[in-house]
């Protein structure tokens, strides 16, 4: 069994708590900065984290996980590596403990989400459809603690009765996780019902694990004082606060809270050097304005469609045109490190050239990597080998072929590795003084071979099906430019 190493303790803790939208790097860093020692990101989704490629962004001084699509769906950095806990959704051990190993070097923590309430979460199984599968959570659970090193922990609420509830949290204690959050309400119960201090309380004393309380912000906290107070009602460890906090992230500093104008202000500094989406930063300052939503301030930043539009909002215009050159000078530069580095690695026999793949510019279905494997063909050279590499800075790609024991590639940079091999093609084509395909030539004979079947069977009268059965009989000659990628 492996054994949870991190120091992150969970006693005696004013925590963040996940918060769907809101959890992102900004918040959480803005509340470290007001004393919150522990915070959480948002809920994710274990089938969505999976498709993540982990990438280390040197513009902004983060680690990202990046879909696909380029889509940043976790964002965190070195300051809160000690303090943040990643929260999942999930209804299934070995996807959560992929994601886990996914993530686990860049947090504290592993927490599973096992109250979230909303429909698109307990549809999947997830959330707080899991309360009524105790199994399926000891499976969950025991996975994760005995497949990672990090300490792990689980969100529940509570159940319908309090035996029910302490016959769950024991069963999850024997799992070995670190912590166990509670949120003092049942699953069909929302902000505006009281939250159940007494069950929480029952918890905290069946238990040995830290117990974690939450949901008291509607009837508990205001102010920081009320932390403490929420805590010794619920006779819990530490206490878990989201809404409270989202309203003013400075409710964690003992001094009293600072103004709301103070608190935005330092939160868009963040979210524009991090690159926060502008979404998900009006989204935030809309909970932290809350009445003022009505204003003409607030009318504005329901109508912002940038991080650009919301500082100029708040008076930070300034800021925002500053941060942006500081960003652009230094992805430059490391644009330009990352070139000279790549000119002092490569092999000396690699044929350069500035050339790039426009797919206007050629027939349908006829690109350049499938004009040279033609050529590869007939003149018996093994077919093109492509080796591809995306630069972590800005995720573009460049590619190398190696035709008869040389490498070709283009100087630029390309958005897709679908574009880099075509532009690496382009090169070795051009240098061996090969038909690259475009329709400005004056005989394609890939274009030709297409068409000289169809017009040969025209001339002799043949019939339309008689056409349609040919063609699709020489189909297979030819690699259609979906499958271009396969070839290498």
């Amino acid at each position: 069994m492996t054994v949870n190493t991190s120091s992150l303790c969970f006693r005696n803790k004013a925590i963040l708590a996940p918060m769907v939208r809101v959890g992102t790097l900004p918040m959480r860093l803005l509340t470290l900065d007001y004393g919150a020692d522990i915070v959480y990101c948002e809920e994710l989704i274990d089938l969505k984290m999976l498709q993540c490629k982990r990438i280390v962004n040197e513009v902004l001084g983060t680690v990202d996980f990046v879909t696909p699509n380029e889509r940043v769906v976790f964002r965190t950095c070195e300051r809160e590596k000690d303090s943040v806990v990643f929260q999942m959704g999930t209804a299934d051990a070995e996807r959560a403990l992929a994601v886990a190993r996914l993530v686990e070097n860049d947090v504290a923590g592993i927490d599973v989400n096992m109250g979230c309430p909303k429909e698109y979460s307990t549809k999947a199984g997830m959330g707080a459809a899991l309360l009524s599968d105790s199994d399926k959570i000891e499976s969950i659970l025991t996975t994760l603690v005995q497949g990672i090193c990090k300490p792990v922990t689980c969100k529940i609420r509570i159940l319908p009765s309090t035996e029910e509830t302490l016959s769950l949290v024991k069963k999850i204690e024997k799992t070995g996780v670190a912590a166990i959050a509670v949120h003092g309400r049942k699953k069909e119960e929302r902000p505006q019902h009281p939250v159940h201090c007494d069950v929480i309380k029952a918890i905290s004393e069946a238990v040995s694990i830290p117990v974690i309380a939450n949901g008291g912000s509607h009837d508990f906290i205001k102010e920081h004082s009320d932390l403490e107070a929420f805590r010794q009602a619920t006779a819990a460890s530490s206490v878990m606060v989201a809404r409270a906090a989202m309203w003013n992230p400075s409710i964690f500093q003992k001094e009293g809270s600072r103004p709301l104008n103070d608190i935005i202000q330092e939160y868009i500094k963040y979210a524009v050097w991090y690159d926060n989406h502008y979404t998900n930063t009006k989204y935030c300052l809309c909970q932290m304005l809350r009445e003022q939503l009505e204003n003409a301030q607030g009318k504005k930043l329901h109508a912002a469609q940038s991080l650009e539009e919301i500082c100029e909002i708040f008076g930070m215009s300034s800021f925002y045109k500053e941060t942006s050159a500081i960003l652009e000078v230094k992805k430059a530069s490391l644009e330009t490190k990352d070139r000279n580095e790549d000119d002092q690695m490569e092999d000396a026999d690699v044929i350069k050239m500035a050339v790039k793949f426009d797919k206007r510019e050629y027939p349908p279905q006829i690109t350049p990597k499938m004009c040279l494997l033609e050529w590869c063909r007939k003149e018996k050279h093994p077919q093109p080998a492509y080796e591809t590499i995306e630069r972590p800075l800005d995720r573009l790609f460049r590619s190398v072929v190696t035709v008869a024991k040389q490498k070709y590639r283009s100087t630029f940079w390309e958005k897709s590795k679908k574009l880099a091999e075509q532009a690496a093609a382009i090169v070795c084509l051009r240098t061996l003084g090969v038909p690259e395909g475009k329709w400005s030539e004056e005989a394609c004979h890939l274009a030709s071979k297409r068409k000289w079947p169809d017009q040969e069977l025209l001339c002799n009268g043949g019939h339309r099906d008689e056409l349609v059965g040919e063609a699709t009989c020489k189909k297979p000659h030819f690699i259609p430019e979906a499958s271009d990628s396969g070839v290498s």
